[in-house]
């Protein structure tokens, strides 16, 4: 069973929040993968656990089953994530519907990258939804679930400015968000900046930075470049210089992390959200280095 605490509420007791983002595997193998992690994981008792969706049925049906599973199952807070991608309003209302009855509590409103791939014009679905305020406004309409939404340490790839993401943040939350969780980056100091400008724009929700340990060098440059965040030439350098070694790769990817994680934490972050592509190796041991303890996990206990 998941827990009987809302996530909103969690975030509202002003503690520290750690959770993990897991996608649904495309075959049984992966799956297997995915369940081992989730009990890793488990022993962890992070604030939640969320999982990706796939637009256009590509993992929609796999999504809403194993999210729901994991609210049955396990004592995790899954939240799920929604895109705007491929679906019409109603298409959307149903798959809400689907996450509501199976007792999933919290879903991540996201637009969604572009249907025709990344670098093309956004074009919504015919009878579809044009931004992710939209999908907030719509998931508020239709019950009392927490939500979270996506936020860009570096900018949104299509957004003007930066300010301009500092708006768009103020304004989803005014549409009914909970709270954020960013986009992966490198730099501090982004991360720091985006929330200076939140709040200057009256954005009071919580904004959690998005972590991805490094653990394949081409892998990461390949998810920063999707996710337009900037991979560092001297961070480059560090880790090209083991780049023959995977397990020293692997070693550098957590120190680097949990460097990193630290530094965000002293800045005032309300917690962590570690991208784990369902391997739990590295996020465990940056978890263990920055001397967190299965009783520091939930949001709240000891952490703050």
């Amino acid at each position: 069973m998941s827990s009987a605490l809302d996530l909103r509420d969690a975030l509202d007791q002003g503690g520290r929040s750690f959770s993990f983002e897991l996608f649904p595997p495309k075959t049984e193998e992966g799956e297997r993968t995915l369940w081992r992690t989730v009990r890793e994981i488990e022993a962890l008792r992070p604030t939640f656990v969320s999982v990706t969706y796939g637009a256009g049925g590509s993992t929609q049906e796999r999504t809403v089953r194993i999210t729901g599973e994991l609210a049955r199952d396990t004592t995790l807070t899954p939240v799920a994530h929604l895109t705007c991608v491929g679906a019409s309003v109603d298409e959307l209302r149903e798959v809400i519907g689907a996450y509501m009855a199976e007792d999933v509590r919290t879903i991540l409103a996201l637009r969604g990258d572009p249907p025709s791939g990344l670098g093309t014009a956004w074009a919504p679905h015919p009878g579809g939804l044009e931004h992710a305020i939209d999908l907030v406004k719509l998931i508020r309409s239709l019950g009392t679930m927490s939500i979270g939404v996506a936020a860009f340490p570096e900018g949104h790839p299509e957004s003007p400015s930066l300010e301009h993401d500092a708006r768009i943040l103020a304004r989803k939350q005014q549409a009914g968000a909970d709270f954020a969780i960013t986009q992966l980056f490198f730099r501090v100091d982004d991360y720091v900046r985006l929330v200076d400008m939140a709040v200057a724009e009256g954005c009071t929700m919580p904004i959690i930075p998005g972590i991805m340990p490094v653990t394949d060098i081409k892998q990461i440059q390949r998810f920063a470049d999707l996710s337009g965040a900037v991979f560092p030439k001297a961070l480059a350098e560090r880790f090209h210089q083991v780049a023959d070694d995977p397990e020293a790769v692997i070693e550098l990817g957590v120190e680097v992390a949990a460097d990193m994680c630290q530094r965000l934490l002293d800045a005032g972050a309300p917690g962590l959200h570690f991208y784990t592509l369902n391997r739990s190796r590295s996020t465990i041991e940056v978890y263990e280095a920055l001397g967190l303890g299965a009783a520091d996990g939930r949001l709240g206990a000891g952490t703050g």
